[in-house]
Formats: C-alpha cells, structure tokens, sequence
C-alpha cells in the first residue's frame, strides 16, 4: 500500500503512566526516522525531538498523514472520531486491557510501525453513526460515534418506555433500562453484552438492540447501514434518559423527544500492521475455545 505518513500525531490517555512511556519511545522511534511529529497537548510535553501540540485534539489531526492512538479502546474511540472529520487514518498502539481496536502492543512499536511506514499495512473504513436528538423538529443536541449511541435511564430506578422507528415504519414500543444502535465495530462491544450478534466490520449494516428488556421476546435486530433509525422517549411518570456516543454523554432527553441515527456522513480508515486476521482477533479477545486443557 503506497500511503505516505510524513506527519504524524499522537494521542494518547495522560492519566495512564504506562501510555505516556509508550508515546515517549514512539517519539523516539519517530523522530530516529526524521519525521515530522506532534503530540496532543493532553499529554506531558516530550523530552526529544518533538512538537508539543498548540491546538485542541478536535484539530490536531488536520494536515496530518497518520493519528497513532497509544492506550486501549477508549483512546482509540476518541482518536478515531477526531481523526474521521480530517479524513486522516488511525494506528493503535495497545497500553489498555483488551485493545479489541488497537493492534499493536508496546514491545512491537518498532517492528510493526516500521512496516506500516514502509507501506506493509492494512487498511480498512469503519462506519460511524451519526445521532441528532430532536425536540419539536429542531436538534438540541448532535454526536459521533464508532462503536455505539446508547439510550439509557438516568437517576430514577422506572424503566424507559421508548418507540423505535425505522425508515418511518413503527417497529415496536419497548419497555427496560435503554437502547443501543450500533455498527458493526461496536457489535463486539456494549451491544455483544445484550445479546446482539458479531458482525464483520466492513458490512453496511446497524445493530438495534434493547437493554433489559421487560419483554424476552424484545431481541436484537439488525438492519441496513443505509437506513434511519428513530427513537421517542414516551412519558412514564417524568422519567428522562441519557445520550451517549462511545460512552461520552451526547445530551439528555425527555419525554417527546426523538433521537434519529443514520450512518455517518464520514468514515474512519484504520491501519492494521501485517498479519493482522479478525478472526484471530475474535478468538484472542473473546477467548473463544479457551481452557485449561489447550495447551498450544
């Protein structure tokens, strides 16, 4: 893949010792390579040859050829929303626990991200969900998300009674603790702990799936990357929810209230270091066939 990387940025979690030290030998190994770096002016200003950022993350990445995220899905989620709006790609260096979206892990930093800028990489688009929460026709509050838009219950213990639409024809009216829509990335996330199925992450398609729902009968269901999705927030007793987008809190919504997600306009591009198969990513981080008798 013939993708020159000339100016890089690195973001990465400045509250986790162990991701510092990792972005302090990766601008190490960068500037060795006389390239041009940048790192977030969240994090500690590095000791050799490095810029220290002077703009905020949300603009960093533009004019950059690479973003690498150093620390677990979180920073790649944070990354990969800001990197997408620049069209810049993403590379994951792992210093989280599972680091289902980072591939590469601190003792291979030099070998891996050598290979990807000598062009031996990966590349592939990720659909990201675009969520607008309207009240009376007008939106009060407007997100991004790679994985997942979550409805959920705010402080009260009353479950959320909510409709959900798609392509404005009436699918149900539900009753539980909230709602998850998500892309095919985010199906090995908060939507695989509710039942939803693993999908492969190139498909065009959208994961629905209800949280704690009164009704077994109340499943996940998966439908077009294409289509839109609406959700209103029906009255029951003053209960309100929340809206989140990767975890971060989009805006609250109340009664009346309709939350429409579409795909994004935008996609993120991840890069994948050689020998990178998702099915081997499945099996390591899900631990599929794992016991003690395996013994390879």
């Amino acid at each position: 893949m013939n993708r020159p990387f000339n100016n890089i940025v690195i973001m990465g979690n400045p509250a986790d010792a162990a991701a510092v030290e990792t972005v302090t030998a990766a601008v190490e190994h960068l500037s060795a390579r006389n390239l041009h770096t940048v790192v977030s002016e969240q994090l500690p200003a590095p000791a050799s040859p490095a810029l220290h950022a002077e703009v905020s993350d949300a603009e960093l990445p533009a004019g950059a050829d690479l973003v690498i995220a150093v620390g677990g899905d979180g920073t790649m989620l944070y990354a990969a929303r800001h990197a997408a709006v620049h069209n810049v790609p993403v590379l994951g260096i792992n210093r989280g626990r599972l680091g289902f979206l980072a591939d590469i892990m601190p003792d291979d930093i030099a070998a891996s991200v050598d290979a990807v800028l000598n062009g031996d990489f990966h590349e592939e688009n990720r659909m990201l969900l675009d969520a607008a929460i309207m009240r009376q026709g007008k939106v009060i509050h407007s997100g991004i998300a790679l994985n997942d838009i979550v409805i959920k219950r705010c402080e009260t213990a009353r479950m959320l009674e909510y409709r959900t639409a798609v392509d404005g024809n009436y699918v149900n009216t539900h009753g539980g603790d909230g709602f998850i829509a998500a892309t095919p990335t985010g199906s090995t996330a908060y939507a695989l702990s509710v039942g939803g199925p693993i999908m492969e992450p190139h498909l065009n398609a959208i994961v629905l799936a209800p949280i704690c729902p009164h009704t077994l009968a109340d499943r996940p269901i998966v439908i077009s990357g294409s289509s839109v999705t609406e959700v209103q927030l029906v009255e029951n007793h003053g209960t309100e929810a929340d809206v989140s987008g990767d975890g971060e809190r989009i805006g609250p919504m109340s009664a009346g209230d309709t939350l429409r997600i579409t795909a994004g306009e935008q996609t993120v591009t991840l890069i994948h270091p050689p020998g990178y198969d998702y099915y081997e990513v499945l099996r390591n981080k899900l631990y599929w066939g794992r016991d003690k008798r395996d013994r390879r």
